[in-house]
């Protein structure tokens, strides 16, 4: 073999190794962000001021966050959803904002507090009257609104955020379990109602404890608090049993294209 065939083999021969690291790296790091992914960007959302139970009243806040660097929102519209209607809805006045209450007749009349509601809000729609939204920034929007389903864990409000460029964003995509769409509608949680007859469930609670059944209770969230620790651990094992398993390839390889090379 001559010289030349010599030199040009070893460069590539001492190479290799640098590769493989580096492809073993790659595949750790993207491991590492599926792992440990957070949300998709920030979008509209609503929040409550303290609890939204079934069949009460509750003050939440619509959020906006302003996700480009070259506009400002300049206008929000919730949509309320129609196959829950809700009888009350009082916006809280934001300063710097405009708002409107669209209201529609219902197919079929509610009762309320001995009344007949034979309408209800539709839509909320916030304009600005000066700048908006600015970039890097956010706002809040509050609302009082009920009463609430009371056959429903959610409701789930469609918005649609207009920025002073023109270009709209529609908020309009219901979650599916165990996936998050791409442009997802605001939801509110719902809370299981208490009080008036509907907090039995608490009640029963409190009556055994009272009765000596609490040692039952105090075991109850024993054992639950021990489920969730292990699961954590079970998470983070996992993490780091990939991790290991990723090195374990990456020092196998290593030492192939050594003995390969030697």
């Amino acid at each position: 073999m001559s010289v030349d065939n010599v030199t040009a083999v070893a460069p590539a021969s001492s190479r290799r190794p640098w590769a493989v690291r580096g492809s073993v790296l790659a595949v750790a790091a993207a491991a590492g962000v599926v792992l440990l992914a957070g949300p998709a960007a920030a979008h509209v959302s609503v929040q409550p001021q303290g609890e939204a139970a079934q069949g009460g009243y509750a003050t939440v806040n619509f959020k906006v966050p302003n996700e480009r660097d070259d506009a400002s929102t300049v206008r929000l519209e919730i949509n309320f959803p129609a196959d829950h209607p809700l009888t009350s809805v009082m916006p809280q006045p934001v300063p710097g904002w405009d708002v409107k209450v669209t209201k529609e007749k219902l197919d079929k009349p509610l009762e309320s507090h001995g009344n007949k509601i034979t309408e209800a809000v539709s839509k909320v729609t916030w304009t600005a009257e000066d700048k908006g939204v600015e970039t890097g920034h956010f706002q809040q929007f509050p609302v009082s609104l009920g009463a609430l389903p009371d056959d429903a864990d959610q409701l789930v409000f469609k918005a649609i955020q207009t920025y002073d460029n023109k270009e709209v964003v529609r908020w309009i995509e219901e979650p599916t379990e165990g996936e998050e769409p791409e442009s997802p509608a605001p939801v509110l949680a719902l809370t299981a109602a208490s009080g008036d007859g509907h907090g039995a469930a608490s009640d029963d609670k409190a009556a055994k404890a009272g009765s000596g059944h609490g040692d039952d209770t105090e075991k109850a969230s024993s054992e639950q608090a021990a489920a969730d620790s292990s699961d954590s651990t079970a998470r983070i094992l996992a993490v780091v049993g990939i991790l290991i398993g990723l090195a374990g390839v990456a020092f196998g390889v290593l030492s192939g294209r050594r003995r390969t090379t030697s």
